[in-house]
């Protein structure tokens, strides 16, 4: 494979937003609106000096705030306007968003929508064909847009486990206990198609005892 400089290639930065106080509290985010908290902002200004040498052609992220600001911080310096689109929202949750991932209930849920294979658990959320398929198909069209370019995209934990899943990063039986930090990252190549994984920050495979 060409190197990343290869104008067949567009280089994206995958980061996941700094934290708010619902992921502290353990509570079930989803689509629901909550900003960063002070150490979210914070995550984000050292990320921001972490990919300070990268001269970025353009910003995209989610637009539920979390993300948006702390694409908004990552790239203060830089001066560019952060494109926001639905396309790279967390999951929907349905009821479930603000309720604790303690709850027992919850974690039933989270065990049985693993394969959304249940006609109850599929009417509360939404689906992994539907979330990987509008998250892939927006990153394609960003790479053909900008082949030869560098971009960042700031997204959320969910659709960053699924896509990786789905790259081969590791199996879904175990990635889905995996943990990916606020502000972790993954640098991956594009040609409009494929996908190409360069280097990965922040996040940790588990093993799953069996």
């Amino acid at each position: 494979m060409s190197s990343e400089d290869d104008s067949s290639y567009c280089t994206i930065y995958l980061v996941r937003h700094g934290q708010t106080d619902w992921n502290i509290k353990k509570r079930v985010q989803g689509q629901t609106d909550i900003p960063l908290n002070k150490k979210g902002e914070k995550q984000a200004e050292e990320m921001g000096k972490k990919l300070s040498h990268i001269a970025f052609d353009a910003v995209f992220s989610s637009d539920l705030i979390r993300a948006k600001r702390t694409a908004e911080i990552i790239t203060l310096e830089k001066r560019l306007v952060v494109q926001t689109t639905k396309a790279l929202r967390e999951r929907y949750f349905g009821k479930f968003q603000g309720q604790s991932l303690i709850n027992k209930e919850i974690i039933n849920l989270i065990d049985r929508y693993k394969r959304l294979t249940d006609p109850s658990v599929k009417q509360e959320i939404e689906s992994d064909d539907f979330l990987i398929k509008r998250f892939i198909l927006f990153l394609r069209e960003i790479a053909v847009g900008y082949l030869g370019k560098k971009v960042l995209v700031v997204s959320h934990g969910g659709p960053m486990r699924l896509f990786l899943i789905h790259l081969g990063f590791d199996s879904y039986e175990n990635f889905t206990e995996a943990k990916i930090d606020n502000l972790a990252y993954i640098k991956i190549l594009c040609d409009g198609v494929d996908f190409f994984i360069k280097e990965t920050f922040g996040i940790k495979k588990m093993c799953v005892e069996r």
